[in-house]
């Protein structure tokens, strides 16, 4: 994709008419900016590499390829980490009585609220200084919602996992019976792929939906007395990566040290773009759960597929990304299961990302709730699963 003099014209309009977050940050966007010559190792498939510049970078970006930035962390799955025990999932939804309930709590109303703070910052571009606010931002929710569900007192928490590049990723952890554990993920990064340390990124649907609609789905999780005190066989993480836009480094560098550490991951279920549903219907198709079935782990898979159709009111069809397109292929280079479920068919999902037109009012809170009931769903099910 080239951009022409007319793309520079609209996006600048946009960008004159971005919301800011403070007006005195203004000339505060870049924390690490990269020399231009600065070359990074990237793996656009299993066991192909090269070397790019950052710009470089977005360049693949803007010509549809996913890779993985791997300078840092290029023994990634060389640790072990592959359960010598693979889980066994459960053969169909238990749960139904405890979960039923629980689901008409979720809130499209707090998803939207969230949603309006969440992409009125400037960027979310994870080395800008919007990009360290956002999450610093996001933090504070995590653990506000933990405090009002007066978790805190039994040992749920939500910390920043830091980085260099100035935005942290962030780890909610809900301890269980066993360290044997169930991830939950969403990207909080952002990124305009024509000038990322200039153009805004309100990212609404890339990832902002997948950020609150995991965040929401949190929320209600900590109203089971159950969960919060520990009762469930496993534990729960719920993680908020950071840099997924410049090749799942945020993921990466967690999935690394669990690796590292001998982290016992049982599922990991990644959520990026869960609010756009239009393309589905223009495309004169049924509204539906994408359900990723490429580079994932099967068996997972098709619980999730179960779980969709048993707690959600719309159906599944599955759909490919190809490699490296979100960060559960970190968690999969690990060794450890993984799944990915986005808003529709690849194919109909949103057009509108990384650029200044990545809007909520393009989005629906209806569809969005269907996402967090299947999230709610899945990690309930599992929390007490025996795996």
């Amino acid at each position: 994709m080239k951009l022409t003099n007319l793309s520079v014209l609209a996006l600048s309009a946009s960008l004159v008419n971005a919301r800011y977050v403070e007006l005195h940050e203004t000339n505060q966007v870049v924390l690490n900016s990269s020399p231009s010559e600065e070359l990074f190792l990237v793996e656009l498939a299993p066991g192909k590499t090269q070397w790019v510049t950052e710009d470089g970078k977005w360049e693949l970006r803007r010509n549809g390829a996913n890779f993985m930035d791997i300078t840092e962390t290029s023994d990634l799955g060389t640790f072990g980490a592959t359960l010598k025990n693979l889980p066994t999932f459960p053969v169909k939804p238990a749960l139904e009585t405890e979960l039923l309930p629980m689901l008409k709590n979720l809130s499209k109303t707090n998803m939207r609220e969230n949603l309006e703070t969440f992409s009125s910052f400037h960027t979310r571009y994870y080395k800008s200084d919007y990009g360290r606010q956002s999450s610093e931002w996001l933090l504070e929710n995590v653990r506000g919602v933990i405090k009002d569900a007066g978790a805190e007192k039994y040992g749920v928490g939500a910390q920043h996992f830091k980085h260099p590049w100035g935005q942290n990723s962030i780890i909610a952890t809900i301890p269980g019976k066993s360290n044997s554990t169930v991830v939950i993920g969403a990207h909080q990064d952002s990124i305009n792929l024509f000038l990322p340390s200039i153009f805004a990124a309100p990212g609404a649907d890339d990832d902002g939906s997948g950020t609150v609609t995991i965040l929401e789905a949190l929320r209600v999780l900590l109203s089971s007395e159950a969960v919060i005190k520990g009762e469930a066989e496993n534990t729960i993480e719920f993680h908020w990566y950071s840099a997924e836009e410049g090749g799942l480094l945020g993921s990466q560098a967690i999935f690394s040290q669990y690796e590292k550490d001998g982290r016992d991951i049982k599922a990991m279920l990644q959520q990026d773009m869960t609010g756009y549903v239009q393309g589905t219907l223009d495309a004169g198709k049924v509204e539906s759960v994408g359900v990723i079935t490429d580079y994932v782990d099967p068996a997972l898979t098709e619980f999730i597929k179960k779980i969709i159709t048993a707690y959600c009111d719309i159906p599944y069809v599955e759909t490919k990304c190809g490699y490296a397109c979100s960060d559960h292929a970190s968690a999969s280079k690990a060794g450890y299961p993984s799944a990915f479920v986005i808003e529709s068919d690849f194919a109909e999902s949103d057009k509108k990302i990384h650029t200044t037109e990545d809007l909520i009012k393009y989005l629906s809170f209806d569809h969005m709730l269907q996402h967090a009931r299947m999230t709610l769903s899945l990690v309930y099910e599992l929390a007490f699963a025996q795996l």
